[in-house]
């Protein structure tokens, strides 16, 4: 069973980038599809990105915020990776790690459904204010 941990978040200003890790244990990531959800006080958890398993590493990241995040996989590290760049107070959230046994590689779409996803993280605060 693959467990998650979240870091990286953190307080930061307005226009700031931020990198947050998600590092896997338990299990190889090489067929998992790994994706970036976040959560804001009040509102529903929302896809930000999906990245296929090692092998493919097709990524999608949300349209809103395509430009701004990108997402990558480091295999020997088991760690996926967000970019997050032009940070906004929008971007204020709980931001989690999920993972999804998925050797066909079918479930990164920007659909986003969180219920495709088995394991999760506890999450990582990430806070953007002047």
């Amino acid at each position: 069973q693959l467990q998650l941990v979240e870091s990286g978040g953190g307080l930061v200003q307005p226009g700031a980038s931020l990198r947050l890790s998600c590092t896997a244990s338990g299990s190889s990531m090489i067929f998992y599809t790994v994706a970036w959800f976040r959560q804001a006080p009040g509102k529903d958890r929302e896809l930000v990105s999906c990245i296929t398993h090692s092998r493919d590493s097709d990524a999608r990241i949300a349209d809103s915020l395509k430009g701004r995040f990108t997402v990558s996989r480091d295999g020997p590290k088991r760690t996926v990776y967000l970019q997050m760049a032009s940070l906004r107070p929008e971007d204020t959230a709980v931001y989690y790690c999920a993972a999804a046994w998925d050797p066909p590689s079918r479930i990164c779409t920007t659909a986003g459904d969180k219920g495709l996803y088995p394991m999760w993280g506890r999450g990582t605060q990430v806070t953007v204010s002047a």
